[in-house]
């Protein structure tokens, strides 16, 4: 009895050590292995079920009515949808009816396997998918050539050089270029090249890698989140809600102006903190890998009388640009064209600077480089109009399912004062963007939804378009699923859970400004 009493146990123990540790392997592996779809993937799947909403809701419209509204001292009228006027589209029966989408469509009909021809191709030059998506091809190219210039790279590589030995103005200098280029041109992806050329600098100076991160990554993403005239998120999602591009700048660059100064004084006092006491520093330990691979050598860098002119050039084409929105309403086209000649004017200076060694051909091949890397966002515009058109367009006064769930949401926001309604559009913008990192391809999934929800419940659409562009911005700084923070983190080797434990103060404090922000200008009528 005692072979089989004395094996037993183990033979059990044995058993259950595998059912423990077996799931766990697994679950960690699974984990290991387990990627954010792709936002295009996203997008798939968003289509598919609006197209079985199009099964399952019916169809309905809305009246729309003129309102007259005062704009710089002139009365002027717009049309809005009336809240009160939706009715449901009947059947023969007197039922409301549905109007579900099949897989194909012919006779210029939308099918859900043509959702992505029809919304890359819908709309026209002043808006929708067909206007946004070629202003940002341009948009794109012609940066691509300032880009290839190498005038960016080595005006920041010059400054960081300069400052050394004066690390006061270290922080706020640095922060602030970095904040402007998220601010003007989207600036994000790039602040990773920087990170590698900055952190070695930033530890041999006393501070961090976490500090590097705040100085490049972060500020970027606050420039992008209360820029005046970010081509890529504000002035897209404002196309897209039909409030005038780059109208509110002035109050936008105010806006810049105190997120940027709140993110320098919180770098500067953790950077100081991090200076007095190195080993209080959340990345103590992965930063001995740069101490102990310290440099001595200098940072070198070009720039001459040709880069000073690119960013004469730069700055010039801003203040041209914001002029002529502001004085002679200028929309997509004209700003493009602007941008567009910003372009070969940077071009014609690179090559007679031999900037980079520039030639005619690079500087066409750096056109259409920069233009390919906005395919990318282009696409997601696209597909996500095509999910508009599934759910029967953007006309209120058109029978569509979009229309029945905008009175449905509307119904139950609608009991909310107004000013929730808005704070509740900056929480959505907010955990979306978990979601679709991308800042044109959130304005185009949620903006058509947004805007004319925020019709329905008293929201001003320029309030609407603040809180999509403070939701989508700052939460970049800790969502998971943004390529540019993990790599500047991995390059910053600074692991994601630190980072975490040392970010969420900074983003609530983010929250809670931006929270007022938004409330405070719907109570003032921002439109």
């Amino acid at each position: 009895m005692s072979l089989h009493s004395e094996p037993t146990p183990n033979i059990q123990n044995n058993v259950n050590d595998k059912s423990v540790e077996q799931p766990d392997s697994a679950l960690c592996s699974s984990m290991k292995n387990w990627q954010m779809p792709d936002t295009l993937v996203i997008i798939f799947f968003v289509a598919f079920a609006a197209m079985l909403l199009t099964y399952l809701v019916p169809i309905g419209s809305f009246d729309t009515q003129e309102i007259l509204y005062q704009s710089d001292g002139v009365s002027k009228t717009r049309s809005v949808v009336d809240p009160s006027s939706f009715q449901y589209q009947l059947d023969e029966q007197g039922e409301p009816q549905i109007q579900p989408v099949g897989l194909f469509e012919g006779d210029e009909g939308v099918g859900f396997f043509n959702f992505a021809f029809e919304g890359l191709t819908s709309g026209s030059k002043w808006g929708t998918a067909i206007g946004v998506i070629m202003f940002m091809l341009v948009i794109g190219g012609a940066f691509g050539i300032v880009t290839e210039s190498g005038t960016i790279d080595n005006a920041i590589i010059r400054l960081i050089d300069k400052t050394r030995g004066n690390e006061s103005l270290f922080i706020p200098v640095l922060f602030t270029l970095f904040s402007l280029g998220g601010a003007v041109f989207g600036m994000g992806e790039e602040a990773i090249a920087f990170a590698i050329i900055i952190c070695p600098l930033m530890i041999r100076l006393g501070f961090d890698g976490i500090t590097t991160v705040m100085v490049t990554y972060v500020a970027t993403q606050i420039g992008f989140a209360s820029s005046w005239m970010n081509p890529f998120s504000v002035a897209i999602a404002q196309g897209i809600a039909g409030v005038p591009v780059l109208s509110g700048a002035g109050v936008r660059g105010m806006m810049w102006a105190g997120f940027t100064l709140m993110g320098i004084l919180f770098t500067m006092r953790y950077g100081a903190r991090i200076r007095r006491e190195p080993s209080s520093s959340y990345s103590y330990e992965s930063d001995s890998y740069f101490r102990e691979h310290q440099s001595n050598a200098s940072l070198d860098s070009r720039f001459n009388l040709g880069d000073k002119l690119v960013l004469l050039t730069i700055l010039l084409t801003v203040i041209w640009v914001i002029w002529g929105v502001v004085a002679h309403a200028w929309f997509i086209p004209q700003i493009a064209s602007q941008f567009f000649t910003m372009g070969i004017i940077v071009g014609v200076i690179a090559v007679l600077f031999k900037l980079n060694g520039m030639t005619i051909n690079r500087v066409a091949t750096s056109f259409k480089q920069g233009a390919a890397t906005m395919l990318e966002p282009a696409m997601l515009v696209g597909c996500a109009s095509g999910i508009l058109i599934l759910l029967g367009g953007g006309d209120p006064t058109t029978p569509s399912v979009l229309n029945t769930l905008l009175s449905g949401a509307g119904g139950i926001i609608g009991e909310l004062p107004g000013a929730f309604s808005a704070w509740f559009m900056l929480v959505f913008q907010s955990v979306f963007n978990f979601f679709v990192t991308s800042g044109s391809g959130q304005a185009a999934l949620t903006m058509p939804l947004m805007a004319p929800l925020a019709d329905i419940v008293g929201v001003s659409r320029q309030v609407a378009v603040l809180a999509f562009q403070l939701g989508d911005g700052f939460t970049n700084v800790i969502v998971p699923t943004s390529a540019s923070l993990m790599a500047t983190l991995g390059v910053c080797r600074v692991d994601w859970g630190v980072w975490i434990k040392f970010i969420w103060r900074f983003l609530l404090a983010l929250f809670i400004v931006s929270s007022v922000l938004v409330i405070a200008s719907h109570y003032l009528g921002w439109h």
